[in-house]
């Protein structure tokens, strides 16, 4: 289990990874707008976030559609849930938090390391941005990039590949988010973010608590900020 302790000191839940099983989208035709607007309202605004661009993807995107279909009945839930291979669709404050933190919004060029089940990359979509996502375990890569283009995410790029290395013929990137816990900042991610850009990764030792860091780099310097305690799952990498 990861949490995560915010301003308040309230214990916040990020990832739970436990279960192995097939993602598999519910019908289309089930809207669960009314869900969305309630998990925007009182999981995600009565906690801080208050980023418009944020907000409106988030009220928009159908979270019912990117988890298993034994956990549609849960997708509005205030907590992560399995997706498969040992990974999870992240606790919807979470990925709130991490989109308005690195300020997403039309004509930004975003790499995300960790596609998963495709939806944090759906929300930065519909926060406008171009989007190219990564995620090192092929059946879930696969699976996502099916997903998105099937609900017409036609802004997001996938790919199945080893993250820590980024994807540099794409770069640089005004913002980058990474969803898995890494011991350092891979060297790459940086030299890909645009002077000015933006990156959110946790930073730590495997199955330790970990901190999410806020990475901006400037000309040649970096400098980060400490924004929470966090516990993610390994920065996994090619063999």
């Amino acid at each position: 289990m990861r949490i995560a302790r915010g301003a308040t000191g309230r214990v916040l839940i990020v990832f739970l990874c436990i279960v192995l099983l097939p993602l598999t989208a519910v019908s289309a035709g089930d809207d669960r707008s009314k869900e969305r607007l309630a998990m925007v309202t009182v999981q995600i605004v009565a906690r801080g976030v208050k980023d418009p661009v944020t907000l409106a993807a988030m009220r928009e995107v159908p979270r019912h559609r990117f988890v298993p279909l034994v956990q549609a009945a849960s997708a509005y839930d205030d907590r992560p849930l399995p997706i498969g291979h040992g990974q999870t669709i992240s606790q919807p404050f979470i990925v709130a938090y991490m989109t308005e933190t690195i300020q997403p919004g039309p004509g930004k060029k975003i790499l995300e390391i960790g596609t998963g089940s495709g939806y944090q990359a759906a929300i930065l979509a519909a926060a406008g941005a171009e989007v190219y996502s990564i995620e090192i375990i092929p059946a879930l890569a696969d699976s996502a990039t099916q997903r998105l283009r099937e609900l017409g995410y036609t802004t997001v790029m996938t790919k199945a590949a080893d993250g820590y290395y980024g994807w540099a013929e794409h770069g640089p990137f005004d913002a980058i988010i990474v969803t898995a816990a890494t011991e350092f900042v891979p060297p790459p991610l940086i030299e890909q973010l645009k002077d000015g850009g933006l990156m959110i990764v946790p930073v730590g030792s495997p199955f330790f608590m970990q901190t999410l860091m806020l990475v901006q780099k400037t000309g040649e310097t970096t400098t980060s900020t400490s924004l929470m305690p966090v516990r993610f799952v390994p920065f996994q990498r090619a063999e």
